[in-house]
């Protein structure tokens, strides 16, 4: 059974807050985002929503992570980029 579009953003959203708020991950993660885009993208389950284009880099970030020496470092060096998908996928309310 495959992941409905929200459960995939769902999870990407979480792995991303953490990575965002711990400041640490795993190679695992990595992976894990790596396949969740590559399934959106060649869903093109976004359309051509503002998401989209941060798809792509989302993916060249854990791609990097993955082949990093220290990918606790390239977390620290990525939170402005962190925060802004995090909002990209779940924009906060207002009010």
């Amino acid at each position: 059974m495959t992941k409905n579009v929200q459960n995939q953003l769902d999870l990407l959203y979480d792995i991303l807050t953490e990575h965002s708020e711990e400041c640490c991950g795993s190679v695992a993660e990595c992976q894990q985002i790596q396949r969740l885009v590559k399934s959106m993208i060649a869903d093109n389950s976004v359309g051509e929503s503002s998401l989209q284009q941060h798809l792509t880099a989302i993916y060249d970030y854990s791609r990097q992570g993955e082949l990093v020496q220290n990918l606790n470092e390239h977390i620290e060096s990525n939170q402005e980029n962190l925060q802004e998908w995090i909002n990209a996928i779940n924009p906060p309310t207002v009010g």
